[in-house]
């Protein structure tokens, strides 16, 4: 994997076809550790790319 994609930060409209999971259930399992932790940045709430894919490679 390449640093441009391991560093690549993602929105939740990113992620959330991905996961296939609603707003709630991410934030739900995030909270309880079941789903990557998000990065804020100023206002804006993104996940690293790599996270997201480690995640999935998991299930």
């Amino acid at each position: 994997m390449s640093n441009d994609v391991k560093n690549r930060l993602l929105t939740f409209h990113q992620v959330q076809p991905q996961v296939q999971l609603s707003r709630v259930t991410i934030w739900r399992w995030e909270r309880e550790g079941k789903f990557p932790k998000h990065i804020k940045l100023g206002r804006s709430i993104r996940w690293r790319e790599s996270d997201i894919q480690a995640w999935i490679d998991g299930l």
